[in-house]
């Protein structure tokens, strides 16, 4: 579905990935992991078309997105909750969920995506007149999340959905995610709780200052032991 092939990217003079491939099956929750300034933000910046590469090719259901604009992507069917929520925090719940869908016009999909997404997050229902920025943080989370899946991607991008959250909201997003991949919807996800995320995915790829270092299922990742020593505390 999804495949990066030798991707490079630079801000300026600063080397951000050197040569990274990488692939999203259709249907799969592939995990991105690595330290800080390891490049998995990047990443996702490159396929959504807010960083140009600077070398190779990245491709999505035989669509070159290479040298797409980032309003061109969505459409396509990839859409993203990004770092640090990024919720509209003057417009209601109801107000952002809409924004999500902002480049659909079937009207009655739309509504049954609403409905859809308020039935994932009870909460928002709840909150739905409310500003976002009251939210709590666990909240806004659900806000970008929900409003990411109101343009119905076929491959919904992640970055950080655990950062600095109580467990047990982080329970409740991650089961979430489970649920949308059990719909058919694919997943890439960035996330620094290695952990967990290799007990969500079923494949993933480990970055080192813009490198690929490492790559398979999930379930040997979590095995290997420079894995365990390196990210899961072991």
């Amino acid at each position: 579905m999804l495949r990066l092939e030798h991707v490079s990217a630079a801000y300026g003079r600063i080397r951000a990935l050197t040569d990274l491939s990488l692939e999203v099956p259709d249907g799969k929750i592939v995990a991105l992991l690595g330290a800080n300034g390891a490049g998995k933000s990047s990443t996702l910046k490159v396929v959504t078309g807010l960083l140009r590469p600077t070398a190779g090719a990245v491709t999505f259901d035989g669509h070159d997105l290479t040298r797409r604009p980032a309003e061109a992507i969505v459409p396509l069917g990839i859409s993203m909750a990004p770092e640090g929520r990024q919720v509209f925090t003057q417009l209601t719940v109801a107000e952002n969920l809409r924004m999500g869908a902002y480049s659909r016009r079937d009207a009655a999909g739309v509504r049954r995506d609403l409905e859809w997404v308020l039935s994932l997050f009870p909460r928002l229902r709840e909150r739905y007149g409310q500003e976002a920025g009251t939210l709590s943080g666990g909240e806004q989370q659900m806000l970008a999340i929900g409003r990411a899946l109101m343009a119905r991607p076929r491959l919904l991008l992640l970055d950080e959905p655990s950062l600095g959250l109580a467990p047990l909201v982080v329970r409740e997003i991650f089961a979430t995610i489970r649920q949308v991949n059990a719909e058919g919807m694919s997943v890439l996800l960035v996330e620094q709780n290695a952990n967990l995320a290799l007990q969500v995915a079923h494949h993933a790829y480990i970055l080192e200052t813009g490198r690929l270092v490492l790559s398979g299922p999930a379930g040997e990742l979590r095995q290997n032991p420079d894995v365990k020593r390196a990210y899961l505390g072991g």
